[in-house]
């Protein structure tokens, strides 16, 4: 979390100089991904006190910073951000001495950083004032996550209009993993996006993909219905797994060709990577999609799955909508040597 402003020093350590705070987000701070806009860090210094004397100098931290975590803490002083006695401060497990400074630049954690409005190029099928329809393309993460702490759609959505800010989410309500492109649907106001969680809990929102997947399915059409959990030998990992939560998939067998099967997949669930692991489950992992046993074929680097299709009520009016949006370049091509 981003340091309070004006927090005291604890009782045991003595303040030398008043904190130095500046906003570390400012209202104009809509900047292109990757054009660092911070403000200067809060500086805080105080002197190791009597009491504080043989202690660990990560422990001598969290008492001059409290609000931030040992870790993050920890993370300042690999960095270079912590000095005692105006040098290096050396190793976490270093036992001080009564009366040594100590000087930490408070650098906002990584997380803080992520809910910052920036300029990102989205396509847009279709926006009013409270509802926005996107085609994502592969590689745009939908959500700031470990890793991945900029350049996501929430940070698109926080540039392109203030009301994103008071969102939840800043109005996402579903997600599409990072290399799935498609059609995706954002709340712009706080009543559509009750409305749209609400019509995606009732199983009113309906979507298709197209999915590319190895081998050759015997049936024109199957549905797999298994629960899915965390994987738990591979915690990155989704499965099927028993106390898992329900989870149902209608695929339906388009084409085949050089091993490959074309798929249309309905959702009526809307699990983390339930159409991976569905189609891996039964034995037809998506082409390129390494995390469930894809491997790269038909020139796609990416995992084979496109978002085309999605019919909702307008989470206002209630009017019926539709959006069909064709798959980009790599996806196209891979699916016309299947499908001739």
């Amino acid at each position: 979390m981003p340091p309070r402003a004006g927090s005291a020093a604890p009782a045991s350590l003595t303040k030398l100089a008043p904190a130095s705070t500046a906003e570390q987000f400012p209202e104009d701070a809509s900047e292109d991904a990757g054009a660092g806009v911070d403000s200067p860090a809060e500086v805080r210094t105080g002197t190791v006190s009597t009491a504080q004397h043989g202690e660990r100098l990560d422990k001598v931290l969290v008492a001059l910073a409290p609000e931030f975590s040992r870790s993050h803490l920890q993370h300042l002083l690999e960095l270079g951000h912590v000095q005692v006695d105006a040098a290096a401060g050396g190793a976490a497990s270093r036992r001080m001495r009564a009366g040594q400074a100590v000087q930490i630049e408070l650098v906002p954690t990584d997380e803080s950083r992520a809910y910052r409005p920036q300029a990102l190029p989205l396509v847009v099928l279709y926006e009013d004032d409270d509802l926005l329809v996107i085609d994502k393309p592969a590689g745009l993460v939908v959500h700031p996550a470990p890793g991945n702490w900029s350049g996501t759609l929430l940070n698109g959505l926080l540039a392109r209009h203030p009301g994103a800010a008071a969102l939840p989410r800043a109005g996402i309500v579903h997600r599409l993993d990072k290399d799935t492109s498609g059609v995706m649907m954002v709340g712009k106001t706080l009543p559509a996006v009750t409305a749209l969680v609400r019509d995606i809990a009732a199983r009113h929102v309906h979507r298709s993909y197209l999915a590319l997947a190895h081998g050759l399915p015997t049936a024109e059409a199957f549905t797999v219905e298994a629960p899915i959990g965390r994987d738990p030998s591979v915690r990155v990992r989704m499965a099927v797994v028993g106390g898992g939560k329900p989870a149902r998939t209608d695929v339906a067998v388009l084409a085949n060709g050089e091993g490959v099967c074309a798929l249309r997949c309905t959702l009526h669930t809307g699990r983390t990577h339930q159409i991976r692991v569905h189609l891996a489950h039964r034995g037809h992992p998506l082409v390129a999609d390494a995390l469930y046993g894809g491997k790269p074929a038909l020139g796609m680097a990416r995992q084979a799955l496109h978002a085309t299709h999605l019919e909702l009520a307008h989470p206002v009016s209630r009017a019926p909508l539709a959006f069909d949006c064709p798959p980009p370049a790599d996806f196209a091509q891979a699916w016309q040597r299947v499908c001739g």
